[in-house]
């Protein structure tokens, strides 16, 4: 009986925890009718806080209630009733997870196994059955293609009126006519299905389908956008594998999507992103405590497997974080130094304070996700000796031995990326030429975003598998509206010319773009060609202008598709200075 009441207020816990995230997910429609951007930034950030916060709650609630029924051996039984609970539960995955978070608050380490949390799933997500549908199906052989589509549209229920919603409609007709299936090809009920909530992020509003033809589909996304004078219009159809994982990359902030059955919608998703883990999917909607866990056993299943040694990770090495990875994992793991040398001056609690920053902000594409763990446990035996020496001497602090286990007390884990000085090194012109042109569209997207990297080396870039360049050494970022952009001096004389040091007064926030290209390419080859795209980044105007429009209030388009695949209306050539053309 005890042990039911103690796991009847955890789900209460829970319940209370997936409510307000619902709730705040799902008013994400209204903030994007209203077109209130900096509302919705700072609902984004709101809700990034919000499963810690219950957490706590919940350990709270329980350690007064409960105060002689907590110990270790309690936990089986505590667990067992929680598990029954869980039968017609809509979000039994996520509440094993918060039970998990609570439970690991109470107990100490050595019981975080299956006994007493779920390390590995009890209950089965597959058929949970919620009172709405998680998806629409529309048949474009019974009532024509433009007429479903219509219908299609209407069923979002957006509030605002339609800027032209034929014209729309006739593009989006052409977009997809071209990837359905044949009169002659089409299964009798061949459709279109359509995931019932829509998934809002920055300034727009997706909607998530596909085409499917008996066994085969084709999956699609559609942005609709405001025009400024809250009219909507549609402003693409995405079809292609590149740019729709480009649209879920875990380089931009997470979806607000209502969810009756989270599962329903991840499974949903696989069939539209089958090569992607089913982690990525859950943090891609804002469940990250849910990726958290679901990476953590898919890493460990993945050691269970394989024989290979986590080794440090290729590429310069960092002054502020060791980084080491298991080649046949697609991921690099981070530990803050103990010490950082000169001319570093910054210190662990800057850079954690940095990393949160970026979680809670708007990463526009340009900016690797992290997962961040506390005492997470590997097997001594899978690192590499020389590895384990160079962690147990530059971080110490951060590693605990625990019997045949290394307990990391605080790491960050993001996918693996191919530095960038390394690729423009080993890649053919072409390549090079498309590398720089990314990492000028890089620079430009976070500057879009308020951001400045602050150290601009090509070595704290990365390449995705889709060519994308992205941004990971967090801990000199800044803000762009804190920067000073100044215009090199004139020097007075020969000997200011040759002085070692600044003749003039450098404040501790000016920057001077004049002097990038002086120390960011290893050759000239590379300086002329970004040059051809990107020379405006070498003058203090194109930053100060940037500013102005910041400091306005104005919240930039960064568009996560290329330009070339806007529909043809009036919005499609207004000015868009940050923006790639690249589908990546």
């Amino acid at each position: 009986m005890h042990g039911r009441r103690v796991a009847r207020a955890i789900l209460a816990g829970f319940d209370k925890h997936y409510r307000l995230f619902r709730a705040m997910s799902a008013t994400a429609k209204e903030r994007f009718e209203r077109g209130d951007w900096h509302e919705i930034r700072e609902a984004h950030r709101t809700r990034i806080d919000l499963y810690a916060t219950r957490v706590v709650e919940a350990v709270t609630t329980l350690k007064e209630n409960f105060p002689d029924g907590l110990g270790d051996t309690a936990w089986p039984t505590i667990k067992h009733a929680y598990i029954e609970l869980l039968l017609g539960h809509q979000q039994p995955e996520l509440a094993e997870t918060f039970f998990n978070s609570v439970a690991c608050r109470v107990l100490d380490r050595t019981y975080f196994h299956n006994q007493y949390i779920f390390w590995r799933p009890s209950v089965s997500t597959e058929h949970i059955e919620g009172v709405q549908p998680t998806y629409r199906s529309y048949y474009p052989s019974s009532g024509g293609l433009k007429a479903v589509l219509r219908a299609m549209v209407a069923d979002l229920k957006l509030a605002n009126p339609w800027e032209d919603l034929d014209r729309d409609l006739e593009a989006m007709s052409r977009s997809l006519w071209e990837f359905l299936p044949r009169p002659a090809e089409a299964h009798p009920e061949v459709q279109l299905q359509v995931l019932s909530s829509l998934f809002y992020r920055n300034k727009a509003a997706y909607l998530v389908g596909l085409v499917a033809n008996g066994p085969e589909s084709t999956p699609f996304a559609i942005p609709i956008l405001h025009n400024g004078v809250h009219a909507l219009y549609l402003d693409a159809v995405l079809l292609r594998r590149a740019e729709l994982g480009t649209l879920f990359s875990l380089a931009r902030v997470y979806f607000m999507v209502d969810m009756e059955v989270p599962s329903a919608f991840i499974s949903f998703l696989k069939t539209i992103f089958p090569d992607k883990p089913a982690a990525e999917l859950y943090i891609s909607v804002g469940l990250a405590k849910q990726g958290k866990t679901l990476f953590y056993r898919d890493l460990f299943e993945h050691l269970k497997h394989s024989t290979d040694k986590f080794v440090a990770a290729p590429g310069v090495k960092g002054m502020v974080m060791l980084v080491f990875t298991l080649p046949s994992f697609p991921y690099v793991f981070k530990i803050i130094r103990d010490h950082f040398e000169p001319p570093k001056t910054t210190d662990r609690a800057h850079v954690e304070e940095q990393y949160r920053q970026v979680k809670l902000g708007d990463r526009v594409g340009r900016m690797a996700d992290t997962l961040e763990f506390s005492d997470a446990a590997f097997p001594l035996s899978r690192f590499e000796p020389a590895l384990l020496e160079e962690l147990e001497q530059k971080a110490a602090t951060m590693l605990e031995r625990h019997e045949d286990k290394l307990i990391i007390k605080h790491l960050y884990i993001e996918r693996r990326l191919m530095p960038l000085d390394l690729f423009l090194l080993h890649t053919d012109e072409a390549g090079l030429r498309q590398g720089l042109r990314e990492y000028g569209n890089a620079i430009r997207e976070l500057a879009g975003a308020n951001i400045f990297p602050g150290d601009l080396l090509l070595k704290n870039f990365g390449v995705t598998r889709f060519g994308r360049v992205v941004f990971y050494d967090y801990d000199e970022i800044s803000p762009l509206e804190q920067i000073t952009f100044r215009r090199l001096p004139t020097p007075r004389d020969d000997d200011d010319e040759l002085r070692a040091e600044p003749w003039f007064f450098v404040g501790p926030n000016d920057v001077f773009p004049e002097e990038f290209a002086n120390f960011i390419f290893p050759t000239e080859q590379m300086r002329q060609i970004f040059l051809e795209d990107h020379a405006d980044l070498f003058t203090p105007e194109f930053w100060l202008r940037l500013q102005a429009r910041l400091n306005a209030g104005e919240v930039l388009d960064v568009f996560p598709y290329p330009l070339s695949r806007r529909f043809p209306h009036p919005h499609r050539e207004a000015p868009v200075t940050f923006a790639s053309e690249s589908a990546g």
